[in-house]
């Protein structure tokens, strides 16, 4: 996938991507919305693997440029009748100023286009920003689950299930 508007590019990771998706992954303060304050403690090469796993597994990884440096990643795979997303701004002082929004809304775009009839998509319940900028794109929730999972720190921690239709997607670019 590519897409490009803009500053912005959201493009199909690339084994060499390991390496910045090692860095934000170990940081609990990228990953702590996740769950992971202490970050994932991973390595380049096992991410290299999991790259190539996913590829096998029909799960696509992206990174997000903005004026052509990384800021962040999502992902999309097939799930039941939808396509499940994930997005991440991992550059803390990209957060915050309307990108997430944008890029989101170009995503979810070129996913439509390519016929995809629902998307689907979770986040912490209390991770309140995510949960505002997708209701602002006509996403819907259709379930919240109480102590969803445990962390590594054995917290447990709630999800807000969320879906996006066609026919509900707002779609207005900045």
């Amino acid at each position: 996938m590519k897409i490009l508007y803009k500053n912005i590019l959201i493009r199909d990771a690339k084994e060499n991507d390991a390496t910045i998706l090692t860095k934000w992954w170990n940081d609990g303060k990228i990953m702590a919305h996740a769950g992971f304050p202490e970050g994932i403690n991973t390595t380049v090469q096992k991410v290299k693997h999991q790259l190539q796993e996913e590829i096998k597994n029909h799960k696509h990884r992206l990174i997000i440029e903005y004026k052509d440096c990384p800021i962040g990643e999502m992902c999309f795979f097939p799930c039941h009748d939808a396509v499940e997303i994930g997005i991440k701004i991992c550059e803390i002082n990209m957060q915050n100023q309307g990108l997430g929004h944008t890029i989101l809304t170009l995503f979810i775009h070129e996913l439509f286009q390519k016929g995809v009839p629902k998307i689907v998509l979770s986040t912490d319940l209390n991770n309140l920003r995510a949960q505002h900028v997708y209701e602002k794109i006509g996403f819907q929730k259709y379930d919240i689950q109480y102590n969803y999972w445990k962390d590594p720190q054995g917290e447990m921690h709630s999800a807000i299930f969320y879906e996006l239709l066609p026919q509900n997607f707002i779609h207005q670019r900045k």
